[in-house]
């Protein structure tokens, strides 16, 4: 059975330590005990500790080994435009889970008034629910997420560009992918509102290099657009040279 992995902010001295609620979370739910081993991430390296302490309001881990870690195959940043924030914060989670490098949070014509100034009080949530979710899939490192950014910043993304549309016009995703796929291109994805993309924000997108690609002829959720396109772009690079 694979080892827990859990988040540490820091090593030093050869010891690490979760503090407060979360080790609470560890001591009473997950029942960890002293003289277990589990794997413990800075986010920088990856280890194997032991648990030395185990109380309810403190975890301390002697380091014993810095462990070797698998990179992801791609490296994908998810441009998301803002959506009800318990759509969003679900689509945070499953992107985290399908590899994502970083989550943008996108303002776009048609996000629902409000969400842009809320955002911001959000942020700190979102980063706990990416790093929460990174421990649970067992991914030793937490995608960054972002302050929220304008559309026309947005268009700037490095790297292999993908807008995700629903008219007809666009191809399907499959058909455009690059025939010569390496580990550790960068790809970026673009996802629109619920209310979807404007014609001014289609043309500046395409003027900018974004290639419009579909899903399918179901019009999807925002939510399960980008996780659906994740997903695809994840299995497709798996087998990148």
């Amino acid at each position: 059975m694979a080892r827990r992995l859990f988040f540490v902010d820091g090593v030093h001295s050869g010891k690490a330590e979760i503090l407060g609620d979360e080790a609470g979370h560890l001591t009473k739910v997950l029942r960890v005990e002293k003289g277990q081993r589990y794997e413990i991430s800075d986010n920088e390296h990856l280890y194997l500790g032991e648990v030395e302490v185990a109380r309810r309001e403190q975890v301390v881990f002697r380091i014993l080994e810095k462990l070797e870690t698998r990179e992801l195959p791609l490296r994908v940043t998810l441009y998301a435009s803002l959506i009800k924030f318990d759509h969003f914060e679900w689509m945070i989670e499953k992107a985290t889970e399908l590899g994502v490098e970083r989550v943008t949070p996108v303002i776009t014509e048609r996000s629902e008034k409000g969400l842009d100034r809320a955002a911001g009080k959000r942020l700190e949530r979102w980063r706990r629910i990416a790093r929460e979710s990174s421990q649970q899939s067992r991914r030793w490192r937490t995608p960054e997420v972002d302050v929220a950014i304008g559309f026309d910043a947005a268009l700037s993304a490095p790297g292999v560009r993908y807008r995700l549309e629903e008219s007809g016009a666009a191809r399907p995703i499959l058909q455009v992918l690059p025939v010569d796929r390496r580990a550790k291109d960068t790809v970026s994805v673009l996802v629109g509102p619920e209310g979807g993309w404007t014609e001014g924000e289609r043309r500046a997108s395409e003027e900018a290099g974004w290639v419009a690609v579909s899903l399918g002829p179901a019009v999807l959720r925002a939510e399960t657009a980008a996780i659906a396109a994740l997903a695809i772009l994840s299995a497709a690079w798996q087998t990148a040279d």
